[in-house]
């Protein structure tokens, strides 16, 4: 994942003024370009099909495009910035116009704010966000509100181990590789985290902190129940690929009871970027994954959405997260 591009939507307020400070310094970690798209407001499409239709000879040649001047003034402060920056303003409905520009050019990620210029204060996810996320053909990386974030400024993104939500026998190639990928450019673990359910019992704690293994700590005996032990090796065997390409990438292996969202939620306290599935595999549907739906909502920190990138259609069969309640 290097010499590709970033994409950061913007429209001007600042959760997604954090969107593009965290592009800018994902571009620079993959050695990537940086693109800032923005979809342009009503009055300035509106100005756009006038001009357009009256072809008058004394309207300006362009009009004001006062989000654009606001970012690259944003950029310009940047301590550093990738070799190669472009701007694009775009017209249309925001989710329609960030899908166009994710198929045309196919980027590493598209980055993106929670929330948008018009969200309500208390909302946790914007409705522009949680379209993209469903429809969108490359890896969304939707980046939590300033109230939400929990993970270090952006100076110290890098910071953090990266999460990955799996389900062993089902999670797309793509959604491990996203992961791996961006552990390696960071510098950092990954962290598998997988759940399992059991019956209920009055003495099991499901919020009880959940521990984390390398895969070679694993015994065929121990105290680990069945359901436990049986996961992790199935993960074992589902990483072992990933690792050997990424050799130099930690690896913690976690196979936790209960709800594999509020799982994924609660370790995204600590960590740089969660990792999960967008579709349950089992429903093709473009309706976005119970997991994924539920960590994009409560997320302490970013979150990648990766679709499943070899099904060309739009709407593969893509896995939800983490566990076996991954749709």
């Amino acid at each position: 994942m290097s010499n590709g591009l970033v994409i950061a939507a913007v429209d001007g307020s600042e959760h997604s003024l954090r969107a593009l400070e965290w592009a800018r310094t994902a571009a620079l970690r993959h050695g990537a370009a940086l693109m800032v798209a923005h979809v342009l407001p009503d009055a300035s499409q509106l100005y756009a099909g006038r001009r357009s239709a009256l072809r008058h000879p004394n309207e300006p040649e362009e009009y004001a495009d006062p989000i654009g001047d606001h970012v690259r003034r944003v950029l310009e402060a940047s301590p550093e910035l990738p070799p190669d920056v472009r701007y694009e303003a775009l017209e249309g409905s925001v989710p329609e116009a960030l899908r166009v520009i994710a198929d045309e050019n196919r980027p590493l990620m598209l980055v993106m704010g929670s929330r948008g210029r018009g969200g309500f204060a208390t909302l946790l996810l914007g409705s522009n966000s949680r379209a993209v996320s469903t429809t969108a053909t490359c890896p969304v990386i939707v980046v939590p509100h300033a109230d939400r974030d929990a993970v270090a400024a952006a100076s110290e993104a890098s910071a953090g181990r990266v999460v990955l939500g799996l389900h062993a026998a089902e999670t797309p190639e793509d959604v491990l590789t996203f992961a791996f990928a961006e552990a390696a450019a960071r510098g950092t673990t990954v962290q598998v985290v997988s759940a399992y359910g059991l019956p209920p019992s009055p003495t099991l704690l499901i919020d009880s902190p959940f521990a984390v293994i390398p895969p070679e700590a694993l015994a065929d005996d121990g105290d680990a129940i069945p359901a436990e032990r049986e996961m992790l090796r199935s993960q074992t065997r589902r990483l072992a690929p990933l690792r050997a390409r990424w050799p130099d990438v930690p690896v913690e292996q976690a196979a936790v009871p209960g709800d594999p969202a509020g799982r994924l939620v609660a370790a995204s306290r600590s960590a740089a970027l969660v990792v999960v599935g967008r579709h349950h595999p089992r429903r093709r549907s473009l309706l976005m994954g119970s997991v994924a739906n539920a960590v994009l909502q409560h997320a302490h920190g970013p979150v990648a959405v990766v679709p499943d990138l070899t099904d060309d259609s739009g709407d593969a069969a893509e896995t939800g997260g983490a566990g076996n309640a991954g749709g």
